[in-house]
């Protein structure tokens, strides 16, 4: 089984941990109740309409915290220490939290789109976050894979 290389185990951390921060500042301000967030709130960019929306949350738990502990996990899995780990446990549970933060996503950007006619700028920097996230995971596990003899 070859190595991952550096490259995408490094990529992989930095894209967790600016998720990570863009999603303690969403978390921040959904629990100070403060409207500090530098987006605008006029047409289609409206950042508190979104973050106030019944979208927000999901069986009564904010979709900020929900985003927060994700990525807490995500820069624990995407860490170059867990990385080394050969675990096909951690591996495919990698890939597993991954996809399924970018299934999430892909429901978050279409209520903004389709219901809220409104779109969050730092709600859309984790959603492109956890997207790289998802296309760098594949990328680093394909990498893994045995070259086949020609």
């Amino acid at each position: 089984m070859s190595r991952v290389p550096r490259s995408l185990v490094w990529a992989s951390f930095v894209l967790a941990i600016v998720g990570l921060l863009d999603a303690v500042y969403l978390a921040y301000e959904h629990g100070s109740g403060s409207n500090s967030l530098a987006c605008p709130e006029t047409g289609h960019l409206d950042c508190a309409k979104v973050t106030t929306s019944t979208y927000s949350e999901l069986h009564g738990i904010p979709v900020a915290y929900l985003g927060l502990a994700f990525f807490v996990l995500l820069v624990l899995v995407m860490s170059p220490w867990a990385w080394a780990n050969q675990s096909p446990l951690l591996r495919w549970g990698r890939v597993a939290l991954v996809a399924g933060g970018l299934v999430f996503a892909i429901y978050l950007v279409w209520a903004e789109l389709y219901r809220l006619d409104a779109i969050c700028l730092y709600c859309t920097g984790v959603h492109l976050a956890i997207f790289l996230l998802f296309v760098v995971t594949l990328l680093a596990e394909a990498a893994r894979m045995p070259a086949e003899d020609a």
